[in-house]
Formats: structure tokens, C-alpha cells, sequence
């Protein structure tokens, strides 16, 4: 039995769930989105709920229960409040510009990198002194929004010896020890 794909996804007022074939579509104040499901997984409409069952306890089937009602719990989320995600830039001289839909960075590299962003994402970078430079993105996709952050973060990825890099504002990095000196 799975608790997750048992609980009930509650629709709340301003957003309107469609169900057409085997795509959800979930429309918000935020966006719109959009899901194709597994045919074994029954999707149903209760006044302002949303159930999912499965037709057998096949390993298959029992994975996409819960997978399919937390995919329909994020869209519902994203597009009444959203989601965001913050990046920190660590690192001598490292700096983030955006201008519309392009991030520039300076992270180290002989050249600016120029990252084009989805026009569902909205971004913004800010520099404070005394402070590393934040990047902050802002999407109705949570889907999308983790693609986008990811990428960025693996332009340059946070090293373990000094720290340096592009990360999560609450990822902890472990650090290691440097060499240790000659006798």
C-alpha cells in the first residue's frame, strides 16, 4: 500500500485541473503546466481533490502511484506559489550579471560565460559587498527550475580544498584537508 500515491492532492480555489486522455493539465495565477501518465494509473476528480489508484501491485505500477500523485502535487504547488532557487558564487573575483534572459558569469575562466535561461524561468543576480554574489531563479516548473540551477552549478562545481564554485545557498560542502607539509 502507498501512503503517498493514497493521499488525497487537494485542488485549492483559483486553480482548475483538467484531465484529457492521459495528460493532466493544471492551470494556476502563476502558469500552466502539463503531465502525460502511465495508463495503469487511474486519475479522478472529487470535488476539490485528486485521487490516484493503481490497476495491480506490479513493482511498476506501484513506483508510478506515488510518482504520478507528487508530479500533480508539484504543478499544483507551482502554480499557486511557485518555486525558487538560489545560487551562490564562491570565489576571488567571481561575479553574475543578468540582463533579461541571460545570465552572465565570471567564474575563474580566461571568458565570460553568457547562459541563456527559458523564458518560464525569471532570474535575477545580486552583489553585495562583503558578501558572495546570489543568483536567484523563479519558475512555476519545478521540473524545469531544477534543470536550469544544475547547469549552472556545473559550470563550475564547488571544490572540495577552498570552497570554491558555484553552489546551492543551503548545500554544504564537505571540505578535505590540503597536503600536508614536507619534512
Amino acid at each position: 500500500m502507498s501512503r503517498i500515491g493514497n493521499a488525497p492532492v487537494v485542488i485549492p480555489s483559483g486553480v482548475t485541473l483538467s484531465i484529457e486522455g492521459d495528460v493532466i493539465k493544471v492551470k494556476g495565477p502563476k502558469g500552466e503546466l502539463e503531465q502525460t501518465f502511465d495508463s495503469s494509473i487511474a486519475v479522478e476528480v472529487k470535488g476539490e481533490e485528486v485521487l490516484f489508484s493503481r490497476s495491480s501491485d506490479l513493482p511498476d505500477h506501484r513506483a508510478k502511484h506515488g510518482l504520478y500523485r507528487s508530479l500533480c502535487a508539484g504543478m499544483i504547488e507551482g502554480v499557486t506559489n511557485g518555486y525558487k532557487k538560489e545560487l551562490e558564487l564562491v570565489g576571488v573575483g567571481f561575479r553574475a550579471t543578468a540582463a533579461g534572459q541571460q545570465l552572465t558569469l565570471a567564474l575563474g575562466y580566461s571568458h565570460p560565460i553568457t547562459f541563456e535561461i527559458p523564458k518560464e524561468v525569471s532570474v535575477t543576480a545580486e552583489s553585495a559587498k562583503g558578501s558572495n554574489p546570489k543568483v536567484t531563479l523563479e519558475s512555476h516548473d519545478k521540473q524545469l527550475l531544477g534543470t536550469v540551477a544544475a547547469k549552472i552549478r556545473s559550470l563550475r562545481k564547488p571544490e572540495p580544498y577552498k570552497g570554491k564554485g558555484v553552489r546551492f545557498t543551503d548545500e554544504y560542502i564537505r571540505r578535505k584537508a590540503g597536503k600536508s607539509a614536507a619534512k
